[in-house]
């Protein structure tokens, strides 16, 4: 698979908010609205930078707890994030659109041509939401949670041995790595500070995909401070 396109450190800008006059719309840019703190849009930013398109996608930037409203009223009716317009529509759902920017734009394709890397990945991908939903719940249980999340980071260890031919879980960097990143991401920093609880312990693959993934530019230049997804996780009630 073919490597990230390289580029510069993008300079961000500023989060959007009710005080905000809205971009031109549908004047033939191709826009990203996002999150900066949002797992959902970090998918979309990581695809879209891994793909060499910060040119030609521009990053619109909202802040979730003060939102425009013309947001809801213009762009995208759900007032949700990530949202992509392009082609005078707008898209969203975070796995649809870093589908749609994987096919629809230039740059190192996302997902392998061989046939049973393609059924593998579509099962991990439509895993994600049960992996979520079940290490969430965990993360604000009380008490120990070993015996409640082992069971689902032993998923991930498993699905990051099925192809020997690199780190993550098709071997080469893809759709699914972008998929899986940012809840990582967050849930081994959120079980760390509320559970003392290490999710790459007795799990070698995983710890090597982290370290890998953090070898991306694509994806690092996505990542937030830890400590803001802290703060905003709890004002958020995701964790104590």
């Amino acid at each position: 698979m073919a490597a990230a396109v390289s580029y510069a450190k993008e300079v961000l800008p500023p989060p959007l908010t009710s005080e905000s006059e809205p971009p031109h719309l549908f004047d033939g840019t191709t826009r990203l609205y996002i999150s900066y703190t949002c797992p959902y849009a970090q998918r979309t930013w990581i695809a879209r930078n891994y793909k060499g398109l910060q040119e030609k996608i521009k990053l619109v930037p909202i802040d979730l707890l003060n939102r425009p409203a013309w947001y809801k009223e213009k762009v995208y009716s759900t007032n949700k994030v990530p949202s992509l317009e392009h082609n005078n529509e707008v898209k969203g759902e975070s796995l649809d659109l870093i589908k749609y920017i994987d096919s629809h734009f230039e740059g190192p394709k996302l997902l392998p041509d061989d046939p049973e890397k393609r059924q593998f990945a579509e099962e991990l991908l439509s895993y994600t939401d049960t992996f979520n939903k079940e290490v969430f719940t965990a993360s604000r249980s009380e008490g120990e949670v070993d015996d409640k999340v082992a069971p689902e980071w032993d998923k991930i260890e498993d699905a990051l041995s099925k192809f020997d031919d690199g780190p993550f879980f098709l071997g080469q960097f893809s759709l699914v790595d972008i998929a899986y990143a940012p809840f990582i991401e967050r849930f081994q920093l959120f079980l760390a500070e509320a559970k003392n609880y290490d999710i790459t312990k007795g799990r070698p693959k995983l710890k090597l995909w982290i370290e890998e993934l953090n070898k991306i530019d694509a994806y690092t230049q996505t990542k937030r401070d830890p400590q803001e997804l802290l703060a905003h996780a709890k004002k958020l009630g995701l964790i104590a």
